[in-house]
């Protein structure tokens, strides 16, 4: 059986962090990024106000695990370690879509605009697959019950458990 040739893009694969990074800002919620290699998540959120008292239902910091995909025609599953279920709230997984590689494609055709969804961590423990050495969560058939955690509307997901309102000008 011939060996499988991944193809790796370690700075297309630092991007999906920057751009959850940016996606966040951009909504206003202070964003940090965790050290290289920090074990189970990759970014911390607070409020931007350092005022803010936190309210019921409010938390002062979400963890956020990032995983990504570069391939358009992935499987749309990635993988995510059981052990590290305690140590973030969210999981956004970023579909870069740079271009199609399985089969015969080469990357050059199939770019399509990056996706984002942001899934809470009782969404990942459920959809968990650790029958092999992978431990992938597997999206490709769960895409009606996604959607709600598409791009913006994801992130207002953490927003509202930081207590951060839309920006909005006073008259």
């Amino acid at each position: 059986m011939k060996k499988r040739d991944w193809l790796r893009l370690p700075v297309v694969s630092a991007s999906a962090e920057y751009l959850v990074m940016g996606q966040l800002m951009r909504r206003n919620i202070l964003t940090y990024k965790a050290p290289p290699n920090n074990e189970g998540y990759d970014l911390i959120c607070i409020h931007p106000d350092p005022r803010h008292k936190i309210k019921p239902n409010e938390v002062a910091q979400v963890r956020v695990q990032v995983k990504s995909r570069y391939a358009t025609d992935s499987d749309r599953g990635f993988p995510v370690k059981e052990v590290s279920f305690d140590a973030f709230e969210f999981l956004v997984v970023v579909f870069l879509n740079i271009g199609k590689f399985y089969n015969k494609n080469d990357g050059s055709s199939g770019e399509k605009d990056t996706e984002y969804y942001t899934l809470p961590n009782s969404f990942i423990r459920e959809h968990h697959n650790k029958s092999s050495s992978w431990e992938k969560v597997r999206l490709k058939h769960l895409q009606s019950e996604i959607e709600e955690s598409k791009n913006e509307k994801g992130f207002e997901q953490i927003a509202a458990l930081l207590g951060v309102a839309k920006p909005k000008k006073s008259h």
